[in-house]
């Protein structure tokens, strides 16, 4: 959420300062800034298809962020819901609160008004904030872009003060969340490294061949030991300590995603009827080689083999630890 810094220490004018500074030339100062060089693109459908050029753009903004470091705080704001409003009035596909928007929102498809809902200002809008923050700290030691997320989160005072991330738990735990979600936004290297818990995921998957389908199926006591796709996948992974959101669409973003020609067994495999938007994918397996998944497929059917190639078959993810804690939980729809 674009919230109010955590300004331990710091008054509420200083706050009030460096809003006023902030606002100041904002949009100028930010496109001065040059791109990141060689950053890396984003990978393949990670992002949703209406969103995908202006995430890649704006993510070029300044060293500090990536397009996949845009994406993954988006991801984590709203989940790509340009609707999405919090509790705390965080409103749009970036969780601007209103202060903050009306200091830092800018027209940036240039149709006369700034629109927190209109993903064609709110995401220009992030990055560029983002690139101000920074500008603040860019003398801080240590990592500029950790530094920028500390503070986007606690304040760039709080930076300042502690020569780089402060000693808070709360920030500390979103830099990391970032920069780690960040990686399943980002086109594959050539290698991604195996997963050291997918023997056990495919073993516990294995052990279910046969059980018949469940629509909401967890394998509770309650649900007869039954699951659904992604209830089979969450229980293979928590099997072996890896806690997977509940949803296959949360599911893709708990690790980076290795191509066709790449799989190993253990990573999980989606399926969808949009190839475009990731938020689309309606099924999860979980890969075991040859070209084979193991899935619970559908009502009436058993926990069975399938092959992967498929019109619908979407991308796949290699499971990591942290990429599971770095999800935002949303709920069990």
């Amino acid at each position: 959420m674009r919230k109010v810094w955590l300004g331990v220490g710091v008054g509420f004018a200083l706050i009030s300062c460096f809003l006023g500074l902030l606002v100041v030339g904002v949009y100028t100062a930010a496109s001065n800034l040059v791109g990141g060089g060689s950053v890396r693109g984003l990978a393949e459908n990670a992002v949703p298809a209406a969103y995908r050029a202006l995430v890649d753009q704006w993510g070029r903004r300044c060293p500090a962020i990536s397009p996949s470091l845009l994406a993954a705080q988006l991801y984590q704001e709203s989940g790509w819901n340009p609707k999405a409003q919090s509790p705390a009035a965080a409103q749009g596909i970036a969780q601007f609160i209103p202060g903050t928007w009306s200091a830092h929102g800018v027209d940036a498809n240039g149709d006369g008004r700034a629109n927190v809902w209109d993903p064609e200002d709110a995401i220009p809008s992030a990055a560029l904030y983002d690139c101000k923050l920074a500008g603040y700290v860019k003398d801080a030691p240590g990592d500029q872009t950790a530094n920028m997320l500390a503070a986007y989160n606690a304040g760039p005072y709080a930076v300042l003060k502690y020569g780089g991330v402060p000693p808070y738990q709360e920030t500390q735990n979103y830099v990391k969340r970032i920069t780690t979600l960040a990686k399943s936004f980002e086109a594959p290297a050539e290698t991604v490294p195996a997963s050291g818990q997918a023997a056990g995921a495919i073993y516990y998957a294995k052990d279910k061949l046969g059980t018949p389908y469940l629509w909401g199926g967890d394998g509770t006591a309650e649900d007869g030991g039954r699951f659904d796709c992604s209830g089979l996948t969450k229980a293979a992974y928590a099997s072996v300590g890896i806690e997977l959101p509940r949803v296959a669409n949360d599911q893709y973003n708990a690790g980076p995603h290795p191509s066709r020609d790449q799989l190993l067994p253990g990573d999980l495999v989606f399926f969808s009827d949009d190839l475009t938007d990731s938020r689309a994918i309606r099924h999860v397996g979980i890969y075991v080689g040859g070209g084979y998944m193991i899935n619970a497929p559908y009502t009436g059917a058993e926990i069975r083999y399938d092959k992967i190639d498929s019109p619908d078959y979407f991308g796949a993810t290699r499971v990591t630890e942290d990429g599971a804690r770095a999800l935002p939980r949303r709920g069990s729809a």
